[in-house]
């Protein structure tokens, strides 16, 4: 499959598959190796063709399928210093590292990839912009606060992968203890519906194709909650794009990329 497709997304596992003509990735892998077997098959990619993961954070959610996927596949792992350092105390060994340094892009096969900060309750967690010879894909979840280098980092993509986790008043409204909901809704956290819209007002542009929202709280959120916030704040500003949830038990929409979004600009 020439594109991506989200394969989960939520506080239960999150994994993305990306590939193109030369190269086939996973982002995070926060679900069990047999899911992102079976998720994979789904859309016709074999688990022995993928030739890298790439990591955002060391959260569990994030991790999870490391332990069939890197240390019993050998797949590659790319992720900074301190993310690998996580990981490796986590499973009490070192799989194969490719580290990269948060800020600086790098090519991998066709891929040119750049790994950008955000804040999040853990040592240097990233987000991810990708190129693909003329696309630009935003992938950006597990942030409580949007930073003017976010919406730096995110101007122009033509496809956005953006987390809208919660509604606060949800989140003050469930059974869960004061600590878990201040840490949802702290500036460590994650992005409510809101601010997932005014970013995405922040950076849309005519162009933008199609935006996933993704992370969405199977307790504090629903996807009628997250699309009719979003919506309403883009259409106060004239603003459209169609937009899909990636949901956290199975495959999400699939975009493919068309060949001549693939050749390079002559």
């Amino acid at each position: 499959m020439k594109g991506f497709c989200p394969l989960a997304s939520g506080s239960k596992g999150n994994s993305i598959y990306l590939g193109t003509e030369q190269t086939k990735i996973l982002i995070d892998a926060g679900i069990s190796g047999r899911a992102v077997k079976t998720r994979l098959a789904e859309i016709d990619v074999d688990i022995s063709e993928l030739d890298a993961i790439l990591i955002t954070h060391d959260h569990h959610d994030h991790i999870q399928g490391l332990k069939v996927l890197a240390y019993r596949h050998g797949i590659p792992i790319f992720a900074n210093t301190e993310t690998a350092k996580g990981i490796v105390n986590t499973f009490y060994d070192c799989p194969k590292f490719k580290i990269f340094t948060t800020g600086e892009s790098f090519e991998f096969g066709d891929l040119e990839i750049h790994p950008f900060s955000v804040l999040h309750d853990t040592v240097d967690p990233v987000a991810f912009t990708i190129k693909v010879n003329s696309l630009k894909l935003g992938f950006c979840t597990d942030l409580g606060f949007v930073t003017p280098n976010v919406r730096h980092q995110l101007q122009g993509c033509d496809h956005l992968y953006l987390e809208a986790n919660h509604q606060p008043s949800m989140v003050d409204a469930c059974p869960r203890p004061a600590f878990y909901k201040n840490r949802v809704k702290g500036r460590q956290g994650h992005l409510s519906n809101s601010d997932c819209g005014q970013l995405l007002a922040d950076v849309w542009h005519h162009d933008l194709k199609h935006v996933y929202l993704a992370h969405l709280s199977s307790e504090c959120n629903t996807p009628e909650t997250a699309l009719g916030v979003v919506n309403q704040i883009l259409e106060e500003r004239g603003m459209g794009v169609e937009m899909s949830i990636a949901p956290q038990h199975g495959i999400g929409k699939a975009t493919l990329f068309e060949e001549t979004c693939l050749k390079s600009a002559s």
